[in-house]
């Protein structure tokens, strides 16, 4: 690791590795690769995120089955390797590269430098991802009842953000059955009234 890279190392992140209790080697080798693309490094969301300016670039994240480099404008790059992932089919913007072990990592190292060079070449042009409207996602017909018929629901739904209405209408249909899907409703309207958003 070269003395710029070390240079550009974040205390918190230190904290990070000492604490975690999986995926540790894996996350070691990231940071390395990361910072040696000259990022700069921060944890964001509990996680080491790596920037450039403002701008989110990678983030390391880990799971009970595999550790991650994500990218948070995955859906803009080139990935000739065939080795970014869509973590569900309601992520629009962000892809993942997954890992099962170190030796993985160590084998795409090469590899990793290039598609973050891209993503923060992605990041220097200004492209951005084409997000789907919110009017674009389907508003389950439990919940389009309820905003028919309780008195203020749908002016207290309208003023929340994009992004707090999309996050209701994808939790709500997600739920296979009409009667989950109701329930669902049910527990979040006081939420919706008090202008909420379903992880405040």
């Amino acid at each position: 690791m070269s003395k710029d890279t070390k240079a550009n190392k974040n205390p918190k992140v230190d904290s990070f590795l000492g604490k975690a209790k999986s995926w540790r080697e894996e996350f070691e080798i990231l940071r390395e690769v990361a910072l040696d693309c000259d990022l700069s490094e921060d944890l964001k969301w509990g996680q080491p995120c790596y920037t450039l300016g403002n701008a989110n670039i990678v983030l390391m994240h880990g799971f009970k089955e595999y550790c991650a480099l994500l990218f948070f404008k995955g859906a803009l790059m080139k990935d000739p390797k065939k080795i970014l992932v869509q973590q569900t089919e309601n992520v629009q913007a962000a892809r993942q590269i997954r890992f099962t072990n170190a030796r993985q990592i160590e084998k795409l190292k090469s590899t990793l430098k290039i598609y973050i060079r891209e993503a923060i070449a992605v990041e220097k042009a200004g492209l951005s991802v084409e997000f789907k409207k919110t009017e674009e996602f389907a508003v389950p017909e439990e919940f389009q009842k309820q905003l028919d018929e309780t008195p203020g629901l749908k002016d207290a739904f309208e003023t929340l953000t994009p992004g707090r209405q999309r996050g209701y209408l994808l939790h709500f249909s997600s739920a296979k059955q009409s009667k989950t899907r109701a329930a669902r409703i049910e527990k979040c309207i006081p939420m919706i009234f008090d202008g909420l958003g379903l992880n405040d």
